[in-house]
């Protein structure tokens, strides 16, 4: 539906001015009629000339967190929610973004319920967000299940952002590493090396390591063309893999069991798929759907697969926990906390602690991980710049030997 620019007034003659989605003009009239403004000119919106974006437009989860939050906000203070939805899209900055909120406003403006209207924008708004959204509306409680909506998606985008956080250092500094080593191989060594074979007599050559770092040098200035391009088929050839189902689980499954990364890894999808869990079962969704969502925002196709065997087991008369036991992914501390709260009616509660808990350990291992790679790297520079340095002095040190025992 076109976007509308109109002008117009309102019950104390005030000018009203902004932009509305309708079908056309009249139904343009009646929807600010019942807003209770009169309108006094509109026309339609004309198309943005932009240039043509790489990727697909997107809603950012830090974006969303506050949009809900802003709207339990306002529907909390009693603020009707159609007006909400018209002052969250005019404040919004991300276009493609406004958009989808007037498109939303003018769904429910037309009879649809807030949750069918949202489901009509998958890439904004998750299976998650719309169902909750649609247990609060049938509950009365739309305020409350937003407010744990935004509680929800800012601990997911904090837990994100200090996985990323502990990433940025190590990649940024193994980078630099790569830049200043490729440099000193490529443009330093073999100055050297011309200036070693005017040194060397006839029949004389240079140590051993000197040599080895030379044959290096002398390969990494001839094939580093070879080499990028290697580089970026296995990167290519991994990416395509990991598209397929087989690729996708193998990958997923060899992430969990890597030596330091696998344990921080196992614990930030037991922490999101605790705190899933949590938000949803805590706002009434029922537990097969719950976990049916749980399980299509896990990350991690393993983990995934575990969470719908645990479905499927609950669908057969199973408890909750000898599914969870039996798929070995989760930790049996896990396993026994959902027990205790299986048996006691406060499941939501439970998995709320267990989320807590592990997000507590996510934040301590990261620093943990992020204390051990600064020596570590320090400590992998030391010895490889280290090795370039005594190679290259190696031969000085037999030239000045040589000239000693000539004197």
């Amino acid at each position: 539906m076109p976007t509308y620019v109109f002008k117009g007034r309102n019950r104390v003659n005030e000018i009203v001015v902004g932009e509305r989605v309708a079908a056309d003009r009249a139904s343009l009239e009646a929807m600010l009629r019942r807003e209770q403004v009169i309108l006094t000119n509109a026309r339609e919106k004309g198309r943005e000339i932009s240039l043509p974006k790489l990727g697909r437009e997107k809603v950012k989860h830090k974006d969303l967190a506050l949009f809900t939050r802003q709207f339990s906000v306002m529907l909390d203070a009693g603020l009707p929610l159609v007006q909400c939805l018209e002052i969250l899209a005019q404040q919004q900055d991300n276009k493609f973004f406004q958009k989808v909120i007037f498109q939303t406003r003018a769904d429910v403006e037309a009879g649809m319920t807030l949750a069918d209207a949202m489901a009509k924008h998958p890439r904004v708004f998750e299976p998650l967000y719309t169902n909750m959204v649609a247990a609060g509306e049938t509950g009365g409680i739309l305020d409350v299940i937003l407010q744990r909506l935004s509680t929800y998606l800012e601990k997911m985008v904090k837990l994100k952002s200090d996985v990323k956080s502990a990433l940025i250092y190590p990649i940024a500094v193994i980078v630099i590493s790569i830049i200043v080593i490729s440099i000193i191989m490529i443009v330093v060594i073999p100055a050297f090396k011309n200036i070693f074979e005017g040194l060397l007599g006839p029949g004389e050559r240079l140590p051993w390591l000197t040599e080895l770092v030379v044959s290096i040098s002398q390969f990494m200035a001839s094939y580093w063309w070879l080499m990028a391009l290697v580089i970026g088929l296995l990167v290519f050839a991994a990416k395509t893999w990991y598209k397929t189902e087989k690729g996708q689980y193998f990958i997923d499954s060899m992430i969990l069991k890597l030596p330091i990364l696998g344990p921080i890894m196992r614990k930030i999808a037991v922490a999101r798929f605790s705190r899933t869990l949590s938000t949803l079962l805590s706002s009434g969704v029922p537990i097969l759907e719950s976990l049916e969502i749980t399980a299509r925002t896990a990350g991690n196709v393993v983990v995934s697969e575990a969470i719908q065997k645990v479905r499927t087991g609950i669908e057969q008369g199973q408890t909750f926990v000898e599914p969870l036991k039996a798929s070995g992914v989760f930790p049996i501390m896990v396993s026994q906390m959902i027990g205790v709260g299986e048996q006691t009616g406060a499941l939501d509660a439970m998995l709320s602690k267990i989320a807590d808990f592990y997000e507590q350990e996510v934040d301590a291992a990261i620093a943990n991980l992020l204390s051990l790679m600064e020596p570590a790297m320090i400590l992998f520079l030391g010895v490889t710049i280290g090795t370039i340095v005594i190679a290259m002095y190696m031969p000085l040190f037999t030239l000045i030997g040589k000239l000693a025992g000539g004197h």
